[in-house]
């Protein structure tokens, strides 16, 4: 059985014996450390861990077109002040992992949404000149394939920042809707461009729009703004027989989940611990066989040793059994973690057997 179709009996909930055994990445700093615990420089991962990667994806640009000038606007031997290509300005470290520090957005308020509107239609030069022989060299993958999503609240955040895009919200609902419609729409495109040529397993966004102390948009706002864009791009989908739709969000996400399932999101990745112990049995028995989950294997865990890391395997292994959840570290691997520990999780993976 190959990992593709192990992918499919896992979350359809048929017939499986095992979990896959899947390697994301680390932080660069977790990739120096294993470095020089004999990780091999000229080796790729997930040779070296005989693990696989999470999936195949296929997608055209969805980004802003054009984009952005780049711009270096300060530099220093700690850090760049730049302006991205979204229209960003901010402050990133040179010598360690770090979330840049932002100083100014292009996007403040509804009055530049216009500008960024007309960078987010369909175009033709969106679409790789190779597209085509991607999606024919994917046709045999053994690998799940999935199909690009984008972000309807994410990359709006990442656009304008956390309080102006909350004052947006507030103060312009009808633009911040017609934000995420217009995502949605060039999602949908993207959809009929690829999905007449090649049958994928699920589609997969981005949003990362969740924190400690739960979501920065709230289920209200979420319902009338953002549902609509999901459930347009989730009925797109099943236009082409493709009922899996997922998306990648960390924080507290336990008051967005029923939500999201209303609006057709029934795969969530990764469910991080966290301090708030993001727990997806709590959340299986909550919602039933219908969410699905890709993570919540406390990353943590791996800087501990053998005794936490088999607890946490124990007390995921219900949801192993039962299918709809494959297990896999609830983010990046961190530094504090030994490559040997790291070996010894992907090893005890590989062994279970239901």
């Amino acid at each position: 059985m190959t990992y593709r179709e192990l992918f499919h009996e896992i979350m359809y909930y048929g017939e499986f014996d095992h979990m896959p055994v899947l390697h994301w990445t680390g932080w660069p700093e977790t990739r120096q450390r294993w470095l020089q615990e004999g990780l091999p420089a000229d080796k790729s991962e997930h040779e070296f861990f005989n693990a696989l990667p999470m999936w195949a994806g296929v997608g055209v640009n969805l980004g802003l077109m054009p984009g952005f000038e780049y711009k270096v606007l300060e530099e220093t031997d700690e850090y760049r002040i730049v302006q991205e290509g979204d229209g960003v300005i901010s402050q990133q470290w040179k010598n360690k992992s770090c979330i840049p520090h932002f100083i100014d957005y292009t996007l403040k308020s509804a009055k530049e949404w216009d500008d960024f509107k007309k960078r987010l239609q369909p175009d033709p030069a969106r679409i790789p000149a190779n597209l085509d022989q991607t999606l024919e060299s994917l046709k045999n993958s053994t690998l799940p394939i999935c199909i690009g999503t984008a972000s309807l609240m994410g990359w709006i955040r990442n656009w304008m920042g956390v309080q102006n895009m909350s004052y947006l919200m507030y103060d312009d609902r009808d633009v911040y809707a017609d934000m995420v419609m217009t995502i949605a729409d060039l999602v949908c495109w993207q959809i009929d461009i690829i999905l007449p040529k090649l049958k994928v397993d699920f589609g997969f966004g981005w949003e990362d729009i969740c924190g400690k102390a739960g979501p920065l948009v709230s289920p209200t706002i979420f319902d009338e703004c953002v549902a609509p864009g999901y459930l347009k791009i989730r009925n797109k989908l099943e236009e082409y027989g493709v009922d899996l739709y997922g998306i990648d969000t960390d924080g507290d996400i336990r008051a967005l989940i029923g939500h999201w399932l209303d609006a057709g999101v029934n795969l969530q990745f990764p469910i991080e611990v966290g301090p708030f112990k993001g727990d997806a049995l709590e959340y299986r028995k909550m919602y039933g066989k219908d969410l699905r989950v890709i993570g919540n294997f406390d990353k943590l865990a791996l800087e501990k040793g053998h005794s936490a890391i088999e607890a946490e395997i124990q007390r995921l292994l219900p949801l192993m059994k039962e299918g709809g959840f494959i297990i896999l570290p609830d983010h990046l691997i961190t530094p504090g973690t030994p490559l040997k520990d790291y070996q010894w999780y992907l090893e005890r993976v590989r062994e279970l057997r239901f």
